[in-house]
């Protein structure tokens, strides 16, 4: 499943960026001979309600969908590893901060805040990646200070402390392998996450507006033709789709050997 998931993620990342520089159409040509035209030889997966063709539009919807996922699940791990780590080394009055900062953000959810944020800016692709990344640190920040909590109660850390040792140095030397395994299992759920974030904003209209489009707006506009053009929800539906699913399934792997790792320490 994980070497089956990776090659799916690598396929749908070179549709959409390498894919435009080999399909002739442009996503953005509209055409009124052709509107809501079923997939065919001309238009491999249809039309949309403009005429424009479907195929084309998914590519260059999904460059923004994977920009708007990688940045905000690394922007949103990165602030939770800092974070979390200094919280679980530091202690004392920085990790009270810590504690109260987190409960502040997780006492709302998380979806309201993200539509109570977008409803004040133009949305844009780096725009929500800011969005996003602001309402997604929390769980990752937890999970590293738990980790950081262990790895600071450890004998070596204490000798290393009491020799004065360069703070910075301990935390890149020590902390980050340990904390590694647990960066990427949240990065990668987070990648899927954003998108599907991303998406859901998109598909209430405060997520990335024309001309720009993603495949949460892709699938907004085929929701009033869903009954008569099948294809124009379906196909982005089913790329949102397969890139959650091969997350999760790296994710779970990445979790497992974490786990097999743990238990032979």
């Amino acid at each position: 499943m994980p070497r089956f998931s990776i090659a799916l993620l690598g396929m749908i990342f070179f549709f959409s960026f390498v894919g435009p520089y080999f399909y002739a159409l442009s996503p953005y040509s509209l055409n009124a001979h052709s509107i809501l035209s079923a997939p065919s030889l001309e238009h491999l997966l249809g039309t949309d309600r403009l005429g424009r063709d479907l195929l084309a539009r998914l590519m260059e919807g999904g460059k923004v969908s994977l920009i708007i996922g990688v940045g905000s699940a690394f922007i949103a791990s990165f602030i939770g590893l800092l974070y979390g780590s200094l919280a679980g080394y530091l202690r004392g009055g920085f990790d009270k901060m810590f504690v109260v900062s987190v409960d502040l953000f997780l006492t709302f959810p998380t979806f309201f805040l993200l539509l109570a944020l977008v409803s004040y800016v133009n949305a844009s692709v780096w725009v929500l990646i800011v969005i996003i990344s602001i309402t997604g640190w929390m769980t990752t920040a937890r999970l590293i200070r738990s980790e950081s909590f262990k790895i600071t109660s450890q004998p070596y850390i204490k000798i290393l402390n009491i020799a004065k040792m360069n703070k910075l140095k301990i935390l890149m030397k020590y902390y980050a392998p340990l904390l590694a395994p647990i960066y990427f299992v949240s990065f990668t759920f987070g990648v899927g996450g954003a998108i599907l974030a991303e998406s859901s904003l998109s598909f209430l209209g405060l997520g990335i507006v024309a001309p720009q489009m993603s495949w949460g707006s892709i699938l907004s506009g085929g929701k009033d033709v869903v009954d008569i053009a099948w294809w124009v929800s379906f196909f982005p539906g089913l790329m949102i789709f397969l890139v959650t699913f091969s997350l999760i399934n790296i994710s779970n792997y990445l979790q497992s050997l974490t786990n097999q790792k743990e238990l032979q320490n």
